[in-house]
């Protein structure tokens, strides 16, 4: 009797761990179609990118168990990691049948789609082509879905290139909407613990939005479609935090709102003067896409730094938002993106619950004999358009704020909220 007892209060225990439900997708504001979605656990560690039509069924082992299939470690690997000219990606199908390979960048948009056969057995596909960046790449069928994460450090864009070894699959330069097929898949399971946390980002076209939540039941999750293209055309995903809605990634434009050129400014002389500039961190483009640009303070003086009907947030405005997320003393956590991947362990409390996804992008300073970047994985720093740097560090959970005279030698990251 005892033993059978014991055995009831496990089964419970686990039980109330389990997770079975079912989500859908739907876009409101600027657009109704979702595209695609990108869907990221931010507790385990695990993403997939699926259609925006597609349902997602949300499964869980209970805790203390693990699956059986569908392991990602052992079914995909990607070498070199990072890439500059190629990657090898090596794929092991568990069983035989059509699937959809698809590739994603930083920000959840697809940048290539194929629909092909694959056989249950070992095989290796050269990419080349990919501009620098993160990518995930996804590979679905009915029965399986695994993925592996692709840093490129490629520093030019060619056309994209994905074949066989021995037998060219395809080649692609098409927009993502030109490459979708209508052989979508209906359902796509995902492993979720009850509690688990997810981002989801949507896409339509240049719209995308980023929705944070804690999936218990059957919903719909809804994005809200809101315009923000910089002169560059770099379009940037938002992200709705109370009553603010935010970038939910570092400004990199290369243009003021009026089209007019933001300078390039790589020297200690261009840095030291009085042009409103901009750089990428260590002078390298390849942060480009990751980090964003850095900013000088003149850049924000200008009031022409983010896009029409965007702005640089206000100290008051920064102020609203942390106290949404609790306070200045926990604010940090809620803001960075979750694990270790860019930020430096120990990346403390990192929880990504605002859906902001701060990034440690470092800054840029300067000496009488020089100027030097510093910070890059250990603290993200961004401005107010009234001059202070707002910053979070990877060892805590805090975010700090700085003011002091000499700003005109200073360059940070930054960030746009959308205009009331």
């Amino acid at each position: 009797m005892k033993k059978l007892l014991i055995l009831i209060s496990v089964f419970c225990a686990l039980k109330s761990n389990a997770q079975d439900c079912f989500l859908t997708f739907s876009g409101t504001g600027s657009s109704s179609t979702v595209s695609s979605v990108k869907v990221e656990n931010l507790t385990s560690g695990k993403s997939l990118v699926i259609n925006g039509s597609d349902i997602l069924h949300l499964i869980s082992m209970p805790t203390g168990f693990s699956s059986i299939k569908n392991d990602p470690f052992s079914r995909i690997r990607i070498y070199p990691n990072p890439m500059t000219d190629y990657t090898t990606v090596q794929i092991r199908p568990p069983l035989a049948g059509e699937a959809v390979i698809t590739i994603v960048d930083f920000t959840g948009r697809l940048v290539y789609r194929l629909q092909s056969y694959l056989d249950n057995s070992r095989q290796d596909f050269k990419l080349s082509g990919l501009k620098s960046g993160f990518y995930l790449i996804n590979v679905a069928s009915n029965s399986y879905q695994f993925s592996g994460k692709l840093l490129s450090n490629r520093k030019t864009n060619d056309e994209i290139s994905f074949e066989k070894v021995n037998s060219i699959i395809q080649t692609v330069d098409k927009k993502a909407e030109k490459i979708r097929s209508k052989g979508a898949l209906a359902t796509v399971e995902m492993e979720c613990i009850s509690g688990d946390r997810l981002k989801f980002t949507g896409i339509s076209e240049e719209y995308s939005t980023v929705k944070i939540d804690v999936p218990e039941t059957d919903k719909t999750i809804n994005f809200n479609f809101i315009a923000c293209s910089d002169g560059d055309n770099n379009n940037y995903p938002v992200v709705e935090i109370g009553t603010q809605v935010w970038m939910a990634e570092n400004l990199k434009t290369t243009k003021f709102n009026d089209d007019s050129d933001i300078s390039l400014l790589t020297d200690y002389a261009s840095w030291h003067s009085q042009t409103p500039g901009y750089c990428w961190y260590d002078n390298d483009y390849n942060n480009k896409n990751i980090y964003g640009a850095i900013y000088n303070v003149r850049s924000v003086r200008t009031n022409k730094l983010c896009p029409t009907g965007w702005r640089v947030p206000s100290r008051d405005q920064w102020n609203i938002l942390l106290a949404f997320l609790g306070g200045e003393n926990l604010a940090g956590s809620k803001l960075k993106e979750t694990g270790t991947l860019l930020w430096q362990s120990p990346n403390t409390g990192a929880t990504n619950e605002s859906g902001f996804t701060a990034l440690p992008g470092g800054l840029r300073h300067i000496i009488t004999t020089g100027s030097f970047f510093v910070e890059m994985g250990t603290n993200g720093n961004w401005w107010s358009s009234d001059e202070w740097i707002f910053f979070i560090t990877n060892n805590g959970t805090e975010i700090f704020t700085l003011n002091s005279g000499y700003w005109d030698y200073v360059g940070t990251s930054v960030r746009c909220i959308k205009d009331n």
